[in-house]
């Protein structure tokens, strides 16, 4: 009766909310994603938090347990992930961008839940893994499916998605700023100022939520020291450094992937290698137990105890720590361990640094800004590195040292690797959407979905009898030529035929063969687009041939005319306000 109820009270309100321009609601429905959102992480935190007080108590008296929780936790996880969600929900800030380019920004409905329930099960138990790439994927499932519910447009639940993203960031951060800037510089693209209004309201909703239930605490409380202009050579050095480890992050992160998804295929062999391999690693190094934010709060208050080399090693072996997680069942993001390996390369510049001369730098300040040096690195995302650090230890007065290093590592990462962590591998298979208006619009038209199938065709030994017939039968100047089998061996022009039309005493001796073109090119059906404009632009074709990638098998034509009127009509829809 009570969801009857909600259906009823909510059926009007839908029908009366499409009376207006999309514009209009679209304000009102970026507001109920962001409490939900915020809602969303707080539930998350607290959860986590609890989970991890749970333990406690079991693992006090037998310190060897914390060797252990990490794969405890990994497999409630995949066995979850396996037997109830049967979905991947990994790479969460991946999964939304593939959604946003070709899935029309839709977005299942379980990954509202999924991601938040296994992620917090994965870090609660000491996975060595973030918990803000699944809230954001979260946060951007509530959105596309509220959108969805609602029937927005495309570019409609493609913002309404993007305040998902961006709430989560504020409500897991305290940062509404931050929120805003992640969405713009990471996931959407070509926003009007109009288009950012929403994202903003997401933001300061979710905020304030946060806000409400779980106070106005800093997420990384630090002591700073007053910035001094005499150490802006050694910030330099830092974002060096910050750059370079950047590029070893993101390298060794998607290699390891690579392995483990090739050399071991069974999940839970896969599972018991990678909780003994975590297991051991926190065993000779502790900090990697968790996400390892305690550890961070205390390099920013000039707590941390430890050489050089040992935060060093720590620093390194984090990426093992989190693909071991993640290769394991479990679900977490590269956020979170950005952030930690950011505060360790602070730390370790700046102890280096001090070895040389004691008392040269403040650690502290190295330790934030090595932060937001990473996250520029990595991410590939300056801007949003840049006030997120700021916002959530309250260190405005480093805004130039976090500027300086920032810019540093985001161009050293960039003199090496075009994509960030997030990017890369949608970017090898053709499918990433840039700022670019042109490339974003070819990225989101299916070669599938333009393949023309009105063509007549003809087999190759048929005589020009049936060649004739073809012609009179068709609307089309090309016959595509098949084998017995159904496979594509070429095509034959009305022009090449003219002048032997009417000669009957040809019609049974001459054969289509004697007609045939090669096709210059082949197109497959799901090649991506900017890959076919490549193969027109070589061969000067107007149409080409669309078949199967194993057996050659003819599907149709796809022609210039069809994907310029197709890329019009995307592009009109893609730029409107």
């Amino acid at each position: 009766m009570e969801n009857q109820g909600v259906k009823y009270l909510w059926g009007p309100l839908r029908a009366l909310l499409r009376k207006w321009p999309e514009r209009s609601w679209l304000l009102i429905l970026s507001v109920v994603t962001g409490i939900a959102c915020g809602l969303a992480a707080v539930l998350l935190k607290v959860t986590i938090h609890a989970i991890q007080r749970g333990l406690e108590p079991l693992a006090g008296p037998r310190p060897w347990l914390y060797l252990i929780l990490p794969g405890a936790g990994m497999l409630l996880s995949l066995l979850i992930v396996r037997y109830i969600v049967r979905d991947d929900i990994g790479h969460g800030v991946t999964k939304v961008l593939q959604a946003i380019s070709k899935n029309e920004s839709k977005i299942k409905k379980h990954n509202t839940v999924s991601s938040l329930v296994t992620s917090a099960l994965t870090i609660g138990f000491g996975g060595s893994v973030g918990a803000e790439a699944p809230i954001v994927y979260t946060g951007a499932a509530i959105g596309s499916n509220l959108g969805r519910y609602m029937g927005l447009s495309y570019r409609g639940m493609t913002i309404l998605l993007g305040c998902g993203a961006a709430g989560a960031v504020a409500g897991i951060f305290n940062a509404p700023l931050a929120g805003v800037l992640f969405t713009l510089e990471i996931l959407l693209f070509n926003l009007s100022m109009s288009s950012i209004l929403p994202l903003l309201l997401s933001t300061v909703s979710a905020t304030m939520v946060s806000y409400l239930l779980l106070g106005r605490n800093t997420q990384f409380a630090c002591s700073l020291v007053e910035f001094s202009m005499r150490n802006i050579p050694f910030y330099l050095v830092l974002g060096v450094f910050c750059g370079l480890s950047s590029l070893y992050f993101i390298k060794m992160t998607l290699f390891l992937e690579d392995w483990f998804g090739k050399r071991l295929r069974n999940p839970y062999l896969k599972w018991a290698v990678c909780a003994a391999g975590l297991g051991l690693l926190i065993f000779l190094f502790p900090p990697l137990y968790g996400e390892g934010y305690e550890d961070v709060g205390m390099l920013l208050n000039g707590q941390g105890s430890g050489t050089v080399w040992f935060f060093a090693l720590v620093l390194l072996l984090k990426v093992f720590a989190m693909t071991f997680t993640n290769a394991g069942g479990g679900v977490g993001g590269t956020f979170g361990p950005t952030l930690f390996v950011g505060a360790l390369a602070g730390y370790v510049v700046a102890s280096a640094l001090n070895l040389i001369h004691p008392g040269l730098v403040p650690v502290p300040n190295f330790v934030l800004v090595g932060m937001a040096g990473l996250m520029a690195g990595v991410m590939q995302a300056p801007m949003t590195a840049i006030f997120l650090i700021a916002e959530i230890s309250g260190g405005y007065e480093l805004f130039l040292p976090l500027i300086l290093t920032s810019a540093v590592a985001y161009g050293v990462t960039r003199l090496f690797e075009k994509y960030s962590i997030y990017t890369k591998r949608i970017a090898q298979r053709g499918e990433l959407l840039t700022h670019d208006s042109d490339q974003a619009v070819l990225t989101l038209l299916r070669t599938g979905d333009l393949v023309e199938t009105d063509f007549v065709p003809v087999r190759i030994d048929d005589p020009l009898q049936a060649l004739v017939d073809a012609v009179t039968r068709s609307n089309r100047n090309v016959f595509p030529v098949l084998d017995a089998r159904g496979r594509f061996q070429g095509y034959v022009d009305l022009s090449d035929i003219r002048r032997d039309m009417f000669r009957t005493d040809l019609y049974e001796t001459a054969r289509v063969y004697n007609y045939m073109h090669s096709a210059p090119e082949y197109v497959y059906p799901d090649e991506p687009m900017d890959q076919v404009m490549r193969k027109f632009g070589k061969t000067g074709a107007w149409n080409l041939p669309v078949v199967d990638r194993e057996e050659r098998r003819y599907r149709g034509f796809v022609s210039k005319s069809k994907i310029f009127n197709a890329y019009r009509e995307e592009l009109r829809d893609f730029s409107q306000d």
